[in-house]
This record gives structure tokens, C-alpha cells and sequence, in this order.
């Protein structure tokens, strides 16, 4: 992106040439993104601003050593960011896999839960059924079993009186 911008651009070119350190100023007072450190040495020329065309040829070169420098250094966090953001899709997609083969294995587990859950709700239904139809037949039991006990009862009631109606005086008048 920065190799773009033209070699006499003033954020490409050294901040320090021709500028004097009256008041105090120093280049290690420079934040760090205002300093170039060259990669090799260069010749030094006069900040006189003298028309010697070898002066402006290596202002030139130098502005384009720095480009090419801050494009090289761009490129490099470019790639660096690049795979940094390859490298974090990637898990990115390996935690979503994780995540779905967890949710698959879930739902296989609910799914054998729900099956066997459904044969309880079976058995217990077909025991209540069954429960249901012997609580029928003992009711029905039970009631037939009070009729005959009030039959029994009944008669023994009669049973019971028979000695006592032949002691009366009007049975033994008929019997005579």
C-alpha cells in the first residue's frame, strides 16, 4: 500500500536531513515510527542544498530504499496477517467440527435414550392394563362373594328363628 506513494512523499523521506538539534531535540526523542534505520550504510552527502546532481541521485536512491524497505515491511505484516487469519479460520472450522460431531453424538444419544424411555412407557402401559383387568375381576369377585355371604347370613337369620316358631302356641295348634 505504501510502495504507492512517490519517493519525494514527506512521511518517506529522513526527518533528520538538514535539521539541526538547537533546542534540545534529539533523534532518540523521535518516536520510533518517525525513525529509518538504514539496512546498510550510505555515503553521507552536505545538507548544503547544493545543486551537485550526485546529491539529488542519492536522495533518491535513499527515498526509494526506504519505500521499498516500508513496502517490504508492509508486505510482511500483510503475510503475517494473512496466515495468522488462515490459521484462525482453520481452528475456527475445527472447533465448528468439534461442536457438530458433539451435537451428533447428543442427538445418537437421545435418540437411544427416547427409545428406551418408549419401551418403559410400553411395559408400564400393558402393566397398567393388566393391573386394571385383575382390579375388574377382584371387584367383580368381591361382589359376587357379598351376595353369597348376605344369602348365608339370610339363612342362617332363618336358620336361627325355625326353633323358635315351633315353641310358639299358634304353630303347635296348626300342628295338632
Amino acid at each position: 500500500m505504501l510502495s504507492a506513494l512517490a519517493a519525494s512523499d514527506p512521511l518517506l523521506s529522513n526527518p533528520f536531513s538538514g535539521a539541526s538539534f538547537d533546542g534540545g531535540f534529539t533523534p532518540w526523542d523521535c518516536p520510533d515510527f518517525l525513525l529509518v534505520k538504514p539496512t546498510s550504510p550510505k555515503p553521507l552527502t552536505s545538507s548544503t542544498g547544493s545543486d551537485d546532481p550526485d546529491h539529488i541521485h542519492t536522495k533518491e536512491k535513499s527515498g526509494s530504499d526506504d519505500s521499498n524497505r516500508i513496502g517490504s515491511i508492509m508486505e510482511e505484516r500483510k503475510r503475517r496477517r494473512m496466515i495468522s487469519n488462515r490459521e484462525s479460520a482453520r481452528r475456527s472450522r475445527m472447533r465448528k467440527q468439534r461442536h457438530l460431531e458433539n451435537l451428533r453424538n447428543q442427538l445418537n444419544l437421545f435418540r437411544v435414550e427416547n427409545r428406551e424411555l418408549n419401551t418403559r412407557l410400553q411395559f408400564l402401559l400393558h402393566h397398567c392394563d393388566r393391573v386394571r383387568t385383575e382390579n375388574e375381576w377382584l371387584r367383580s369377585e368381591r361382589t359376587m362373594l357379598c351376595q353369597k355371604l348376605s344369602n348365608i347370613s339370610q339363612f342362617m337369620v332363618f336358620q336361627q328363628l325355625q326353633p323358635l316358631s315351633s315353641a310358639w302356641p299358634c304353630n303347635n295348634l296348626s300342628a295338632e
